[in-house]
């Protein structure tokens, strides 16, 4: 991947400077640059640093976008459910396993509905960025593992928490199956407690193929999300699952 091309230039360039007799200074700054470069390509999954993800289909002919919720199942969710049903409109949940034991009767609402799951982890840890690729790997299966026992359902869809892709977790996705799933529009909806600011940042950004990153956890998120469906409305748009908006086969 992209980050292994960029290991070998900073090593190609470290033993330039060192041969050609460069200033101490130097190496500093190629060290600085390496480290921002790494940086980036670690919280930003649309880099696909580490590896593919799916962050939005421009090439979507139709006016179809893809609603995505994430953190759940919560208390919260059966009203974004009564929203989304009462609009028409089908999202993708990715859904934490140690909430999915807390709310087995709402992950089943969900997928009753027609909506579609996909894996956030079984406990989505504070140091997901630190894990190594088994410890990785069994937070992955441990929730197919809940998700197979409550809804007897399977997913090949994953998205990492907080977005961060690294080459562990470039190793434990591809050792599961799994598709790594990003956004192209990032709401804040969790950070931004001003909900017209959060708007500001979704509403002039959609356009056909935008994959929109919300979480059902909170009253604000929920009117946020009622303003949004009434733009899908009004601007023709339709909300799908992200396999029809990727035509994943199933």
């Amino acid at each position: 991947m992209k980050h292994r091309i960029s290991i070998l230039i900073f090593i190609a360039i470290t033993l330039a400077v060192y041969f050609l007799k460069g200033e101490l200074w130097m190496y500093f700054v190629i060290l600085a640059i390496f480290g921002v470069v790494t940086f980036l390509g670690v919280t930003n999954m649309d880099f696909n640093w580490f590896l593919k993800s799916f962050i939005s289909n421009p090439k979507a002919e139709d006016r179809i976008i893809a609603l995505t919720f994430d953190d759940g199942p919560t208390e919260f969710t059966p009203k974004f459910l009564d929203l989304l049903a009462r609009h028409e409109q089908k999202a993708t949940f990715f859904c934490i396993g140690t909430q999915i034991i807390k709310h087995p009767e709402i992950f089943n609402r969900t997928v009753a509905e027609g909506h579609e799951v996909g894996n956030h982890t079984f406990s989505h840890s504070k140091a997901t960025g630190f894990l190594s690729t088994f410890r990785m790997k069994r937070e992955i299966l441990r929730n197919d593992r809940v998700m197979l026992k409550k809804s007897d359902l399977t997913t090949d869809l994953y998205r990492p928490p907080f977005g961060i892709t690294n080459p562990n977790i470039a190793r434990a996705i591809s050792r599961t199956g799994k598709k790594s799933i990003g956004w192209n529009i990032r709401s804040f909806d969790t950070a931004i407690s001003n909900e017209k600011k959060i708007l500001k940042r979704i509403l002039p950004k959609i356009e056909p193929g935008s994959v929109i990153l919300l979480h059902d956890t909170s009253d604000k998120s929920y009117r946020v999300l009622q303003e949004i469906l009434l733009f899908l409305e009004r601007e023709n748009y339709k909300s799908v699952t992200v396999s029809e908006l990727f035509n994943f086969k199933k």
